[in-house]
Order: structure tokens, then C-alpha cells, then sequence
């Protein structure tokens, strides 16, 4: 059995760090609150965005548009989006599995795949793959931006024009609530005019106007393409961004817990072992007295 003075230091160095996650929880909850409220404010206007881009496309010819311009897919890159620390349960673990998974079922079926990364975790773990990564992204989900929204956009779309991709997905953590965070996969580029045209009768509601455009659908589209790039990487981002907040939160509330109940479970043990060095003091005592008085 170890020694009251061992239990004694377990005891208060758990203490201390129970104080530290009760800390980070109070800390993560505080971020999630903002981090949750520009999500939600951003959903409508990503959502209002796809809508009109499906409206747009549906008059206009995507042969024309090089964003929309579906190959023969020997090529395909996954953009994956995880948070820039640690310390937030298995939430970056589900997106680097989901991202394994989809990155198999691509080679299975016959087909090169890279990975792009946004975000400390991911980087570090591809990082020491076998998947080339011909982009990087870190120290930026701290403190989400449109600009590097803006920057990540430019660069996988010049990819993808240059011929050096055929297909860019994206894999991010969907904040579902405070409790479920889901890794999800979506097509980025080449932009599918059939998810546009989801995206349009998801959010139409009553009869449907008809709009008179100027100046043409094509020119309107081309300007809103690149545009429609960003917000969805952006919208992306948001999302991880509120989730990872989320994640820690719950998972420095069960540290937290953990730590009490060691906490209870080393006091039980240091008092019976109290307990026990008393009664062997008393038996010496008693054992002692026995023997004067023979």
C-alpha cells in the first residue's frame, strides 16, 4: 500500500489539475458563445447564397464557367479542417478518421488523392502520412477571418483550374449542438449545379418569382463563383471552429469529473491507510504495556 505522504502529493496534484480544466471548461464556454453566434449569423447568408447561385445556374450554361467544368476525375484532393489545439476529446480524431476513410474508398476505386489542411491538428497528422499536401493552412482557426477564407479559396481554386486537381472535397466538424459535433464531407469544386438546385428548393418557400437579371446570368455567375468558393470554406470554418469550442467544453467537464472522483477515491485510501497505521500504533502500544507487565 503506498504511504500517506504519497497519497497526500497525488491528492493535491490532482486538486491542482482539477482546478486547471475546470478552468479551460469555464474558458471554452466563454468562446463558444461567440464562436456559436457568428456561425449561426453566417448559416442564413451561406445558405441565401447557395440559393441564388442555383437560381443563376439554372438559366445559364455551366460548360462555360471553368469552376463548373466536370472531368474525368483521376485526381482528387480533400480539404481537411480541424483546430489549431489539442485538448477537445476525440473531435479532431472523427475528422481524421472520416478523412481516412473517404481518402481509401477514392483509392479503392482507382484514383490519385491528396490533402490540403486547414488547421494545426490535421497538418501534424498528414504531415507524417504518405499523402502529398500540396496545401497547408495554420494559426488561423484561433481567430476565423474571411481573408484566410479568401486565401484558401484562391489557392484550391487556382489548383483545380491549373489542371493540378480534378475534384476538391472538404471534410469539416458540423456543430450539430453543445453535445454532437459530426465530421462532414462535401463536394467543393467542380461546383455542381445539382447542389445548387438543392440548395434552392431547400430554402424556397410559397410561389416562386421570376427575376429579370443584369447583366447577364454568365457574367453575374463568373463574378460569384470565386465568391461562392470562399463563403463555403468560410461556412466551413465557422462551423469547426464553434465545434472544437464545444468539444473542449464537454471534454474538460469530464476531466473535471474525473478528477473528482480520483480525488474521492484517493481519500477513501489515505484514510484507511491512516486508519490502519493508528490500529498498528495501538497494537505496539498495547503489545508494549503487556510486556512490562510481565
Amino acid at each position: 500500500m503506498a504511504s500517506l505522504k504519497d497519497i497526500q502529493i497525488k491528492i493535491t496534484g490532482i486538486k491542482k489539475t482539477e482546478q486547471i480544466t475546470k478552468a479551460m471548461n469555464m474558458v471554452a464556454a466563454a468562446k463558444l458563445r461567440g464562436a456559436q453566434a457568428r456561425m449561426e449569423e453566417f448559416r442564413p447568408y451561406a445558405d441565401k447564397f447557395a440559393t441564388v447561385m442555383g437560381e443563376l445556374s439554372g438559366t445559364a450554361d455551366p460548360n462555360v464557367f471553368p469552376l463548373m467544368e466536370e472531368r474525368d476525375v483521376k485526381k482528387v484532393m480533400l480539404l481537411v479542417l480541424t483546430s489549431d489545439r489539442g485538448l477537445c476529446g476525440s473531435f479532431n480524431a472523427n475528422i481524421i478518421n472520416a478523412s481516412e476513410k473517404f481518402l481509401a474508398a477514392k483509392q479503392e476505386e482507382g484514383k490519385e488523392v491528396v490533402v490540403g489542411c486547414i488547421g494545426k491538428k490535421g497538418a501534424s497528422y498528414f504531415s507524417r502520412s504518405k499523402f502529398d499536401i500540396p496545401f497547408n493552412m495554420t494559426d488561423c482557426m484561433a481567430d476565423i477571418q474571411m481573408q484566410d477564407a479568401r486565401k484558401a479559396g484562391m489557392e484550391l481554386s487556382k489548383l483545380f483550374l491549373d489542371g493540378a486537381v480534378d475534384e476538391v472535397d472538404f471534410v469539416y466538424g458540423r456543430f450539430v449542438n453543445v453535445a454532437v459535433q459530426t465530421p462532414t464531407i462535401k463536394k467543393l469544386l467542380p461546383i455542381s449545379a445539382t447542389g445548387l438546385e438543392e440548395a434552392e428548393k431547400a430554402e424556397e418557400e410559397g410561389p416562386k418569382a421570376a427575376y429579370i437579371y443584369e447583366p447577364e446570368p454568365e457574367e453575374i455567375l463568373n463574378k460569384l463563383m470565386p465568391m461562392y468558393v470562399n463563403v463555403q470554406i468560410l461556412a466551413a470554418m465557422l462551423e469547426t471552429g464553434a465545434s472544437e469550442q464545444a468539444a473542449r467544453m464537454t471534454a474538460m467537464d469530464n476531466a473535471a469529473r474525473a478528477c473528482k472522483d480520483m480525488i474521492e477515491s484517493l481519500t477513501l485510501a489515505y484514510n484507511k491507510a491512516r486508519q490502519a497505521a493508528i490500529t498498528t500504533e495501538l497494537m505496539d502500544i498495547v503489545g508494549g504495556a503487556e510486556a512490562l507487565k510481565g
